[in-house]
């Protein structure tokens, strides 16, 4: 939905939990649910909260299946047994860190069995860094390799592999759960804590505690170029936390842009909006008035901007100006357009005094008149309050007609 589009629109769901878990209406766009999803994802992530792991994947199984159309149309309609019994899935959702790896630039399962964890970082931006670029730092605190016993973590042969699970860092327990029946389970070796290798206490390196790595604190400078968008990623290779006999992951910094008191991004356009008093707006009729207005733009220019000999700018009316909106990414010279979008400001009821209306009356195009018949039905203009049409449909929904609701209402106006 474009910033200048306005428009009510009421969705019947069978379930809201998945919006819920996101925090968004169920007519969230695209746009919404991603964003919402990103904001979520890494604030529940493991890494920052330990004990937020039942959070985080519902967070991804609600955003796997709001994300996919076909999946979120059959769970607007369905709801969660829908979706296990629809055959879009059936359910079996994907891993929460496979999904989080694919959104933020992640290299999956087998590529985590090769590589370091990637860090991620959330950065938030004005308008005005990403239209001019700018340069910001990030003080950040990784693991890397111990200088002092180079990663083994105690006095070179001191490291020895664990007798209790032989080096792998599990135990296989064999339990009968019925005749003739057994299951298999498999955890963490509490002897080696998963790690399938045993240090001698007074063995370990004094430095890293035999942990083989340390806490650093480094200073990374990240270039935010003309015209990136929100959401967008900026990967710093090789920078993650390092881990021995792992190739360094990478940190990802997301660009989380805040909203901007005067302009609006869409794509590489800026929207505005101006307020006119009809006075002004009315320059067909009253070439005295029209009306010159500025504009400061994100760079620190002033743009002046006048109404045409004549011209009447109707409420709601859209004006451009070329080369104006945001700098392209692949050249920043170009820049998309500036859109201003005028809103005009009525008098009140009774501003005129009725000896003068009749006066106005004459200065403006004449008016149509109506033939009124006797068939016609008199009806009163009442104010509409969208909340009270909402109501009345959710009321409606729950009105049975042979054990089903009425009917969804599905209304657009623009």
């Amino acid at each position: 939905m474009s910033s200048y589009h306005v428009f009510f629109q009421y969705i019947m769901v069978k379930e809201t939990a998945f919006y819920d878990t996101l925090g968004v209406k169920p007519n969230a766009t695209p746009d919404e649910i991603k964003k919402a999803y990103r904001k979520l994802a890494l604030k529940y992530h493991p890494d920052k909260n330990p004990n937020e792991g039942e959070k985080f994947k519902l967070i991804s199984q609600a955003y796997e299946v709001l994300s996919d159309p076909k999946k979120r149309d059959l769970y607007d309609q369905g709801g969660e047994q829908a979706i296990k019994e629809g055959g879009l899935g059936g359910g079996n959702f994907s891993s929460p860190m496979d999904i989080f790896d694919m959104f933020f630039g992640g290299g999956g399962r087998m590529n985590r069995e090769k590589r370091g964890k990637n860090v991620v970082h959330q950065l938030s931006v004005s308008l005005e860094e990403i239209y001019n670029g700018a340069s910001r730092k990030l003080a950040l605190q990784k693991n890397v390799i111990c200088n002092k016993c180079d990663g083994h973590g105690g006095k070179k042969g001191a490291v020895e592999k664990c007798s209790t699970c032989k080096g792998r860092g599990v135990q296989v327990h064999i339990q009968q759960i019925g005749p003739g029946m057994v299951q298999q389970i498999q955890t963490m070796c509490s002897d080696c804590r998963g790690e399938g290798e045993r240090i001698n206490p007074k063995d370990r390196c004094k430095q890293c505690s035999g942990n083989k790595v340390i806490r650093e604190k480094k200073i990374l400078e990240i270039h935010i170029k003309k015209g990136m968008k929100d959401g967008q990623k900026i990967v710093l290779h090789g920078e993650g936390d390092q881990e021995p006999d792992l190739e360094p992951g990478d940190v990802v910094i997301v660009l989380d842009q805040r909203e901007h008191e005067v302009f609006q991004r869409q794509d590489d356009n800026l929207i505005m909006k101006m307020q006119i008093p009809l006075v002004e707006a009315l320059g067909k009729y009253t070439p005295l008035c029209g009306f010159k207005r500025t504009i400061n733009t994100l760079d620190g220019r002033i743009l002046l901007i006048t109404s045409l000999p004549g011209e009447v700018i109707k409420h709601g009316h859209l004006k451009s100006i070329q080369n104006e909106g945001m700098p392209l990414q692949r050249d920043p010279s170009e820049k998309g357009l500036l859109i201003i979008q005028f809103l005009v400001d009525f008098p009140n009821d009774h501003w005129l005094a009725p000896n003068q209306m009749k006066l106005l009356e004459t200065l403006l195009p004449p008016r149509e008149e109506i033939m009124v018949t006797d068939d016609m039905d008199m009806v009163d203009l009442v104010e509409f309050d969208p909340r009270e049409q909402s109501r009345h449909y959710r009321g409606e929904a729950y009105v049975d007609d042979e054990d089903r609701p009425r009917g969804g209402v599905q209304c657009q106006t623009s």
